[in-house]
C-alpha cells in the first residue's frame, strides 16, 4: 500500500507498510502512482524527458522493500495482563473554571467534586511500581479538574516517588496539566524542578479564550493567566512544556490563534479539534472540516518559512521522526490507554484513560484490589485488527486507530470511527511529513 500526494510543489510518496517516504520528481511520482505502465507510455505522457535508470531506481526500492512492501501482519488482541508504566492522576475533580466544551463537566467527570486524599495516591504510586515489570521510567501526569486546586498533595506525591525512586530502581517523570489560575513563583520553581513536562491551557486569542473558558462566575480568564503563562514558560528554559489550546465552530481559523501565541513568546504548541455533541453549538461542522484542513497546510508552509528564524516554533501534531521512529508494534498499539496506560480517580478507580473516567462500564478495578476487569485491557489491544475502516487507511501505522475515547464518544463504540477525526488526522499527517522533508 502507498499513499501519493502533492504538497505546496512537493510529490511525496509514502510507503505504508515500510514507512519509507519518497520525494521525487512530477515523473519518478506518476511512475510510481501507475506501476505497471511501459516505458513508451510513460514516454508519451512526458515527452522529452530523460527515463534512463528511472525503472530500475523503483523496481530496486520495491525489492528492498521499501516500496510496495508487504502488508504487516498485527499481532492478534491479547487478554493477558500487560505491565504498567504510566498513570493519570485525578487529584482533583474540580475546577476554579467553567469551561464550556469541558468533556470533565467543569472537573466533576458525572459525579461529584472531590480531591483525591495523599493516601489514595500514595496507594496509586505504590501501584504503578508494582505493575510496571522492567520498566524503568514511569510516568504520572498530575490532572484534573485542576490539580493546583489539590497542590499540597501533588508536592507530597512528588516527594513520596523520589523517596522510593532508588529503592524501586525506578525514574519518575511527572507532567503537569494546569489552567494557570492558581499558577504561582511556588509553582512554577516547583514544576521547573520536578516536572518533566508542563502542559498550560490556553485557546489562542483573547476573544477566541474568553468565548469559553470563563471563571465560575463568567468571567474570561484570558488575562488571568497570560503573563503567568509567559513567565511560567521562560523560567522553564530548555524543559518541556506546550500551550494546550481547543479550536471550535468559532475559530476553524485557529492556525491565528497560533500565531498569537507564537507572539507571546512561546515556542512549543498544540491546538486540538473540540470533540463534544454534535447538536452543541460549539461543534466542529462539515464546512469546519474543510477549512481546517486547508489551515493545517497554510501552517505548515508558515512553519517552514520560520524554520531556523528567531519566531520559529513547534506544533505537537507535526513532531515526526521519519529516521528513528517507534517500531511497527509500538504503532499498531497506539496510545496504551487501557494497557500500560491507566487513569485514577479521587476515589482510587481505574479507567482505561481520563476521557473515561465517570464512565461505569468502563471502571477498571482500583489501586486496592488491581484491574479487575481484564477483559477490558483486551478490548483496547491492537484495533487496528478489528476495523475495516482502519485496514484500508493509508495513516493507520501513524495513529493506531486513533483515540479510543473519541470513537466511543462519536459512535458508542471504542472501536467505531470518528470520521471528522480521521479526516483531519491524515490532513495533519500529510503536512508532518511534509514538513519533515523540507
Amino acid at each position: 500500500m502507498i499513499h501519493a500526494y502533492e504538497l505546496h510543489g512537493s510529490h511525496i510518496v509514502l510507503d505504508i507498510n515500510s514507512g519509507s517516504v519518497h520525494v521525487t520528481d512530477p515523473v519518478a511520482f506518476y511512475a510510481i502512482t501507475h506501476w505497471g505502465i511501459t516505458r513508451g507510455e510513460l514516454a508519451a505522457q512526458f515527452p522529452g524527458e530523460d527515463l534512463d535508470g528511472l525503472f530500475e531506481d523503483i523496481q530496486a526500492l520495491i525489492d528492498n522493500g521499501k516500496l510496495f512492501a508487504p502488508e504487516i501482519k498485527l499481532p492478534p488482541a491479547s487478554l493477558a495482563i500487560p505491565t504498567i508504566k504510566a498513570l493519570c492522576l485525578h487529584v482533583s475533580h474540580t475546577c476554579n473554571l467553567a469551561c464550556d466544551y469541558c468533556f470533565a463537566q467543569a472537573g466533576k467527570y458525572h459525579g461529584e467534586e472531590a480531591l483525591m486524599p495523599f493516601e489514595t495516591g500514595r496507594r496509586a504510586l505504590d501501584f504503578l511500581i508494582e505493575n510496571s515489570g522492567g520498566h524503568r521510567n514511569l510516568e504520572v501526569d498530575f490532572f484534573g479538574g485542576e490539580p493546583l486546586m489539590n497542590w499540597q498533595v501533588v508536592k507530597d506525591l512528588v516527594a513520596y516517588a523520589r523517596d522510593k525512586e532508588k529503592e524501586a530502581g525506578k525514574n519518575f517523570r511527572f507532567t503537569l496539566t494546569t489552567n494557570g489560575v492558581l499558577v504561582d513563583d511556588e509553582v512554577i520553581e516547583f514544576a521547573n524542578r520536578e516536572m518533566a513536562n508542563v502542559v498550560l491551557s490556553l485557546d489562542g486569542r483573547k476573544e477566541v479564550h474568553d468565548r469559553l473558558r470563563r471563571t465560575v462566575n463568567g468571567r474570561g480568564s484570558y488575562d488571568l493567566v497570560v503573563s503567568k503563562f509567559q513567565e511560567f514558560a521562560k523560567a522553564r528554559g530548555e524543559r518541556n512544556y506546550y500551550i494546550r489550546g481547543t479550536f471550535t465552530h468559532f475559530n476553524p481559523d485557529f492556525t491565528r490563534d497560533l500565531y498569537h501565541m507564537a507572539e507571546l513568546g512561546f515556542h512549543s504548541l498544540s491546538m486540538e479539534p473540540v470533540v463534544c455533541a454534535a447538536e452543541s453549538e460549539y461543534a466542529l461542522t462539515t464546512e469546519d472540516i474543510e477549512s481546517i484542513k486547508d489551515e493545517y497546510e497554510k501552517l505548515a508552509l508558515e512553519m517552514a518559512k520560520r524554520k531556523n528564524q528567531p519566531d520559529e516554533f513547534s506544533f505537537y501534531h507535526y513532531n515526526i521522526d521519519l529516521k528513528h521512529g517507534p517500531c511497527i508494534h509500538k504503532r499498531a498499539a497506539g496510545c496504551g490507554s487501557g494497557r500500560d496506560y491507566l487513569a485514577v480517580t479521587p476515589a482510587g478507580e481505574l479507567y482505561p484513560c481520563h476521557q473515561f473516567v465517570g464512565e461505569p462500564a468502563f471502571c477498571m478495578g482500583d489501586v486496592w484490589r488491581g484491574v479487575t476487569r481484564p477483559d477490558l485491557r483486551g478490548a483496547f489491544s491492537c484495533m487496528l485488527n478489528d476495523r475495516p475502516e482502519c485496514r484500508e487507511c493509508w495513516a493507520k501505522y501513524y495513529c493506531a486507530g486513533g483515540c479510543a475515547a473519541n470513537a466511543y464518544h462519536a459512535s458508542g463504540d471504542i472501536r467505531g470511527v470518528y470520521a471528522a477525526g480521521c479526516e483531519m488526522f491524515r490532513k495533519r499527517m500529510e503536512c508532518a511529513v511534509w514538513l519533515a522533508v523540507q
